[in-house]
C-alpha cells in the first residue's frame, strides 16, 4: 500500500507543476505581446497599408507626352519586377477594371499563378502589385456565401477574408480552416510565410468534421503549422462541448507525415488493480525498406512488472507475405511478504507466413504459430479482459513444406506440429510429420500400345510412406525432454491392383495391400513378484513390423425411371440410383510367436493362481500393430440416390432437378473365421434448403447384452435379430444452425417478392448510381469526413422506422446409452441420455449511433448458462463509448470512452474494468 500512496502523491505532483507551467507561460507571452505591441503602434506594416494605393500605375501614362518631356531626362520611377508566371483569372458574373489598375470579379471567381489557385465570391486585383484582396458575400439570411478557398499545391485552406501577395507569397488569413492529417487547424488570424508555413494565434486543433463548433479541440494559445509535415503549439488547453477542461500541456507536437518513415510510438496510459498505474504499447517503429519493417513496444506498471515485444511485417510481391510478433513479460502481483505475491515469467511466439502460388508452383512453404507459455494469456492485459481469448484451453502451431515432382509423381510433404492445453500446461510436439506419395504407376502397359487393352496392362501400384517423431510432455519440460522419450516411426503403404469389367456393368478390383512399419524401440514388460508390479523396460533398437492382407471387391449401379400418376402437367420424372457393392479381405494371423510382435508374462494373482498375460511390446507406438486372429470378412454395401425431375419456366432449360433423398446407405460386415458379424451403419443426407444439408450417422449394434458369471453386464455371441428385434441403437449426434433478421419473415410470408422483382429490374438502371456512390463512399473516408444518411419515408408519408437486427440459433444435440444407470432387465437394453445446448449471438441496431451485440448459450443437460457477453457501443461522432459485460464462469466488465482519431485514441480516453480479484483476505 505504500508505494501505491507514493505513486499517487508523485502524479498528482507532476500534474500540479506541469498546470502551473503552462499557465506561467501563457502570462509571459501575453506580457509580451502587450510589450510588442506598443513598440510597434507606429510601425507600418508592408500589408496593413493597402498597397494597392501606393501603385505606380495610378499616373496615367497618356498624360506625359513623350515629345514635351526631355527624352535625355533620367526616369525616376522605379522599375516593378516582373511576376515567374502569367496571372489567369476569370469570373462567372463580370469582371470589372477600375482606376488604379484594379480588377475585380464578381460570381464565383477564379485566379491561377503557378501552383496557386484563389476561387472566391467576390475578388479584388492590383494588376501591379500582383496582391489579391479575397471575400464572401452575405446572403439575404446573413449567411456568407463563396468565402475564399487558397490552394496551394495540393494543401486548401479556407477562410472568410484573405490578403496575399503573389511575388512574396505571404498574406494575411482571417478565420482560416485547413485539414492537415486526420484534424482541422483553425485560427481567427493567421500569417501565411514564404514557404508555406501559417503561423497562428488564439487557434484550434480538433479532429472533429464539425469545424464551425467542433465538440472538442485544443485552444492554442499560438502555433506554427507546416503543412503535411508538423504543427507546434505553445501553451494548450482541452475544451469538451465549449468546457474548458482542468487539462493543459505547456507545449505540444503534432506529426503529419503520409510517407513512410520510422518514428516513435507514443505509449497508452491506465491502470490495473492488481499491477497499479501503466505505459504500455509504447516504442519505436522502424521502417527499414518497402519489404520489412519492425515495431518495438514495451510496457511497465508501477508495481514492478513489464513487458517487451517485437513485430515485423514482411511482404515481397509474388513471392511471400507474413507477420512475426515475440513478447515477454514478467508480471508481478500482490504485495511483496503478502501471501498472494507472485512472480510469473511468460512468452508468446506469433508467426503467419504464406507464399504466393505464383512464386513456385512446384513447392509450397506455409506457417501459423501461436505458441506461449501456459499462463501467458492470464497475465496479458491485452487478453486478460477478453473472454474468448481467456477462456481459450488450446494452441495448435503449424509450419508446413510441400515439394511436387511433376515427372516422377512423387510428391514429399512435411510438417511441425505443436498442440498446446493452457489448462494443464501440457504440450504435445511432432517435429516431423513427413509423408511421402508416389502417383499410381502401371509398370506393364505398353509404351506404344496397338488394339485393345490387355488384362496384365491394368495392373498398377502406387506408394504411400510416413514418418513421425513426437513427444508428450509439459510446456516447461519441452527442451528438457531426453530423445529417448520421444515417439519415432515410419510406415510403408503398397496398395497392388486392377480393375476388370464384368459382363459390361460389373466391376471388379482385385488387390493386395503391404504395410510396413519402423519403429526405433519396444517396451517389453515382466512382472515384480515382490513389488507385485508390472515391470516395464524400454529396449532400443530397429524394430520392423509388416502386415498384409488380400482382398476383392465387387461392385455396379442399377437406375431407375418413374412418372407418377398425378401431376402429369408438371412432367415429373423420378430416377432412383442403387449402388450395391461386395468385398472380399483376407488377412493372416500375426499373432503367431514367429512374427514376434505379441508377448507375454505370468503372474500371480491374489488367490495364489499363476495366470499368463498378453501384450504387444509395440503397443503405443506411433502406427500401432497387426491384430491377431485370422481375419476373413465379406462387406455389403447399398447406397441410394433418389432425384426429382420436373418442368418449371422459371429454369433456362424449362426443367427444375430437386434431390429428394442424396443419399440413404447402409453398410455391414461378416467375418467368416471369427464367426462375428459387425455393427450396421446407416447414414442419411438430405438437402433441404439450397444452404443447408440434413445429416444423419446411426449406429445399430448386433449382438445383444447378458451378464456374465459376475453379474456385469457385457456383450454376448447371439444377435439381436435373434430375439426377433431390430439392432441396438447405439447413438447419433447433429446440430443445425439458422440465422433470423428484418428479411425472414418477409421472405417466409411473401412479402418481400414484389419488392426482390423490382430490384432485379432496376439492377441494370441503378449499376452507374452505385459506383458513384462507391466513389462518394471512398472519399468521405478519406477525408475523414463523417457519413450522414438521408431520412426515408414509408408509403404513408411517415419517417421509416428501422431496426436493424440478426438472430443466429445454434443447437446441438446427442443420444447416446447411458450406461452409468441400470439396464433393463426385460428388453436388456440401457435408458437412452439426451445431451443437447443451444447458441445464441446476434446483433441489434439502434438507430444510427447505438449497436449492441450479444451472445449466450443453455445447456439443458447441465442446466447452466453458458458464458455471456454483451457489449454496447454508442458513436459519440468524435468519440466512441463501449460498454462490455460478461456473464459466467468469467464474469467481467469494462467501459471506455476514447477518441474515434487514431491519433488521439490513446491520449483521449477514459478506461475503467473490472477487478481481476485478490486471494488475501484483509479482515
Amino acid at each position: 500500500m505504500a508505494s501505491f500512496k507514493k505513486t499517487t502523491y508523485l502524479l498528482l505532483f507532476l500534474f500540479f507543476v506541469g498546470f502551473f507551467f503552462s499557465l506561467y507561460a501563457e502570462t509571459q507571452r501575453v506580457r509580451g505581446k502587450r510589450s510588442r505591441g506598443n513598440r510597434t503602434e507606429l510601425r507600418t506594416d508592408s500589408l496593413a497599408a493597402d498597397s494597392l494605393k501606393n501603385d505606380s500605375l495610378t499616373v496615367d501614362s497618356l498624360g506625359l507626352d513623350s515629345i514635351g518631356a526631355d527624352s535625355l531626362a533620367l526616369d525616376t520611377t522605379p522599375k516593378k519586377e516582373p511576376l515567374d508566371a502569367p496571372v489567369i483569372y476569370e469570373a462567372a458574373d463580370s469582371i470589372v477594371f477600375t482606376k488604379g489598375g484594379f480588377a475585380h470579379l464578381y460570381g464565383d471567381g477564379k485566379v491561377n499563378y503557378q501552383n496557386i489557385e484563389l476561387t472566391s465570391e467576390l475578388i479584388t486585383m492590383n494588376m501591379d502589385s500582383s496582391t489579391v484582396y479575397a471575400r464572401g458575400v452575405a446572403d439575404t439570411t446573413g449567411v456568407e456565401q463563396g468565402t475564399p478557398i487558397f490552394k496551394d499545391g495540393e494543401t486548401p485552406y479556407e477562410s472568410k477574408i484573405m490578403r496575399y501577395n503573389f511575388k512574396t507569397k505571404k498574406g494575411f488569413i482571417n478565420s482560416i480552416v485547413t485539414q492537415q492529417g486526420e484534424g482541422y487547424v483553425t485560427s481567427e488570424n493567421a500569417k501565411k510565410g514564404a514557404d508555406d508555413e501559417i503561423y497562428m494565434t488564439q487557434g484550434k486543433y480538433t479532429t472533429c468534421d464539425n469545424k464551425e463548433h467542433p465538440h472538442f479541440y485544443l485552444k492554442l494559445s499560438m502555433a506554427k503549422v507546416r503543412p503535411k509535415k508538423d504543427v507546434v503549439f505553445g501553451p494548450a488547453q482541452l475544451v469538451v462541448e465549449d468546457v474548458p477542461l482542468p487539462i493543459a500541456v505547456p507545449f505540444g507536437f503534432f506529426p503529419f507525415s503520409s510517407s513512410y518513415s520510422s518514428g516513435f510510438i507514443m505509449p497508452t496510459y491506465g491502470d490495473e488493480m492488481n499491477r497499479g498505474f501503466y505505459l504500455r504499447d509504447g516504442g519505436y517503429y522502424f521502417a527499414i525498406n518497402d519489404k520489412v519493417d519492425l515495431k518495438v513496444l514495451g510496457e511497465i506498471y508501477t508495481k514492478g512488472s513489464w513487458g517487451l515485444s517485437a513485430a515485423s511485417n514482411y511482404n515481397k510481391r509474388y513471392k511471400y507475405s507474413g507477420y512475426f510478433n515475440a513478447s515477454y513479460l514478467v508480471t508481478k502481483t500482490g504485495e511483496k511478504n503478502m501471501p498472494d505475491y507472485a512472480v510469473s515469467k511468460d512468452f508468446r511466439i506469433q508467426w503467419s507466413h504464406r507464399q504466393d502460388s505464383k512464386a513456385s508452383p512446384n513447392s509450397s512453404f506455409s506457417a501459423s504459430v501461436n505458441f506461449a507459455t501456459s499462463s501467458y494469456d492470464r497475465s496479458s492485459l491485452s487478453s486478460l479482459y477478453d473472454p474468448s481469448a481467456y477462456s481459450n484451453n488450446t494452441k495448435a502451431s503449424s509450419i508446413s513444406y510441400s515439394r511436387n515432382f511433376p515427372e516422377i509423381g512423387l510428391n514429399i510433404s512435411s510438417t511441425f506440429n505443436i498442440t498446446q492445453n493452457t489448462r494443464d500446461s501440457s504440450v504435445n510436439m511432432t517435429l516431423p510429420d513427413l509423408n511421402i506419395s508416389l502417383s499410381r504407376i502401371y509398370p506393364f502397359k505398353r509404351k506404344k500400345a496397338a488394339g485393345d487393352e490387355r488384362w496384365y496392362e491394368k495392373i498398377s501400384f502406387q506408394y504411400t510412406g510416413a514418418l513421425t517423431n513426437s513427444v508428450d510432455t509439459k510446456d516447461n519440460l519441452l527442451f528438457k525432454t531426453p530423445f529417448s522419450q520421444w515417439k519415432t516411426g515410419m510406415k510403408h503403404t503398397i496398395p497392388v491392383e486392377a480393375t476388370f469389367n464384368l459382363f459390361k456393368y460389373i466391376n471388379i478390383t482385385p488387390s493386395f495391400n503391404y504395410t510396413e512399419r519402423w519403429y526405433t524401440r519396444k517396451v517389453m514388460q515382466s512382472y515384480d513378484q515382490r513389488a507385485q508390479e508390472v515391470v516395464k523396460d524400454t529396449v532400443n533398437g530397429f524394430n520392423r513390423v509388416y502386415d498384409y492382407n488380400m482382398s476383392v471387391s465387387m461392385n455396379t449401379k442399377l437406375y431407375g425411371m418413374y412418372k407418377p400418376l398425378f401431376m402429369k402437367s408438371k412432367e415429373i420424372v423420378l430416377r432412383h440410383v442403387i449402388t450395391p457393392s461386395v468385398s472380399y479381405t483376407y488377412t493372416p494371423d500375426f499373432g503367431k510367436s514367429r512374427y514376434g510382435y505379441y508377448e507375454t508374462y505370468t503372474y500371480t494373482d491374489e488367490n495364489g493362481e499363476v495366470r499368463m498375460a498378453e501384450y504387444s511390446p509395440y503397443e503405443g507406438s506411433p502406427y500401432s500393430y497387426p491384430g491377431k486372429g485370422v481375419s476373413q470378412n465379406v462387406s455389403f454395401s447399398l447406397k441410394n440416390n433418389l432425384e426429382m425431375k420436373m418442368a418449371s419456366d422459371k429454369d433456362t432449360t424449362g426443367y427444375k432437378k430437386i434431390s429428394l433423398i442424396d443419399d440413404l446407405s447402409g453398410s455391414l460386415s461378416y467375418d467368416i473365421a471369427q464367426k462375428r458379424w459387425s455393427n450396421l451403419s446407416l447414414t442419411a443426407r438430405l438437402k433441404l434448403t439450397k444452404s443447408y444439408t440434413f445429416n444423419m450417422n446411426a449406429t445399430f449394434a448386433t449382438y445383444a447384452y447378458k451378464f456374465d458369471e459376475n453379474g456385469k453386464v457385457v456383450e454376448s455371441d447371439r444377435t439381436e435379430w435373434s430375439y426377433g428385434r431390430f439392432g441396438r441403437f447405439q447413438g447419433y449426434s447433429g446440430s443445425f444452425s439458422y440465422t433470423l433478421n428484418n428479411d425472414t419473415f418477409k421472405k417466409l410470408f411473401g412479402k418481400g417478392d414484389d419488392k426482390d422483382k423490382e430490384k432485379d429490374k432496376k439492377d441494370t438502371d441503378t449499376e452507374e448510381d452505385d459506383e458513384d456512390l462507391e466513389e462518394e463512399t471512398d472519399k468521405q473516408l478519406n477525408s475523414g469526413i463523417r457519413k450522414t444518411e438521408n431520412a426515408t419515408l414509408d408509403p404513408d408519408g411517415y419517417l421509416a422506422f428501422k431496426l436493424p437486427w440478426s438472430l443466429s440459433l445454434s443447437y446441438s444435440y446427442s443420444i447416446r446409452e447411458d450406461r452409468s444407470k441400470q439396464i433393463n432387465i426385460k428388453t436388456m437394453r440401457y435408458p437412452y441420455s439426451l445431451t443437447h445446448s443451444l447458441n445464441i449471438s446476434g446483433n441489434i441496431k439502434m438507430g444510427s449511433r447505438w449497436n449492441v451485440t450479444y451472445s449466450s448459450g443453455y445447456d439443458f443437460t447441465s442446466k447452466e448458462m453458458s458464458m455471456t457477453t454483451v457489449n454496447i457501443t454508442r458513436d459519440l461522432h468524435c468519440f466512441n463509448m463501449s460498454c462490455g459485460l460478461v456473464f459466467g464462469p468469467y464474469t467481467s466488465y469494462n467501459f471506455s470512452i476514447r477518441a474515434n482519431s487514431a491519433m488521439l485514441t490513446d491520449a483521449l480516453k477514459w478506461d475503467q474494468r473490472s477487478n481481476t480479484g485478490s486471494q488475501v483476505t484483509w479482515y
